[in-house]
């Protein structure tokens, strides 16, 4: 039988990860449809590096581990989508762009990782 304490760390996951997942849902969907260039995915991009900015943020906060839960693992573990990034690539790869898909993960990487450290400087 699971504890108390650990069904309670998993329902703050589960809350986070569900509005996690719906708001990367609806920004990716907002950010393709204003900029539907093929050349990246902008929508994936945008949550991805958003996403890394804020849990750099969060971590500078030292947040509980409530708040570490509800916002780091389930929010922004949700929020943000590595399978997705790695599909991406892989379709303008196949699609014979492979200078897009450098891109593509060039920025994402760079990007994600000064963002998450600017975060966590804030």
């Amino acid at each position: 039988m699971m504890s108390n304490m650990i069904m309670t760390q998993m329902m703050w996951v589960a809350a986070g990860g569900f509005s996690g997942a719906i708001a990367r849902y609806a920004v990716s969907r907002a950010i393709s449809s204003r900029f539907p260039s093929m050349r990246i995915p902008y929508g994936t991009l945008t949550v991805n590096v958003l996403g890394c900015f804020l849990i750099g943020l969060l971590w500078g906060q030292a947040p509980a581990q409530g708040a570490a839960l509800l916002l780091g693992t389930g929010f922004l573990g949700a929020f943000t989508t590595f399978s997705t990034l790695k599909l991406e690539c892989d379709a303008l790869y196949r699609e014979g762009r492979a200078r897009s898909a450098w891109l593509y993960i060039g920025l994402s990487y760079i990007l994600g990782l000064l963002l998450a450290a600017a975060g966590y400087a804030l």
